[in-house]
């Protein structure tokens, strides 16, 4: 049992990645009129888009609430 418990964990620190740094720092450094929150493709973008649209939501929300709060009640 013991030696199965290192050698797991001992070949998975063995286990080398490529280092994929410099491809990137290319791609964003890159000067092509796009901004650098949207350089990284398609995911970048409907990542910005979503996070627009519930600003937007949340913010049109809070002015709705504070219009109703600021608004008397009616007396019955």
């Amino acid at each position: 049992l013991r030696r199965i418990s290192q050698r797991t964990i001992s070949t998975a620190s063995r286990r080398q990645f490529e280092n994929r740094v410099p491809e990137k720092q290319k791609l964003f450094q890159e000067d092509n009129g796009i901004p650098v929150h949207l350089k990284g493709g398609v995911m970048d973008a409907l990542l910005y888009r979503v996070t627009m649209g519930l600003t937007v939501f949340g913010t049109a929300y809070v002015v709705y609430e504070l219009l109703l709060a600021s608004m008397p009640k009616k007396q019955k």
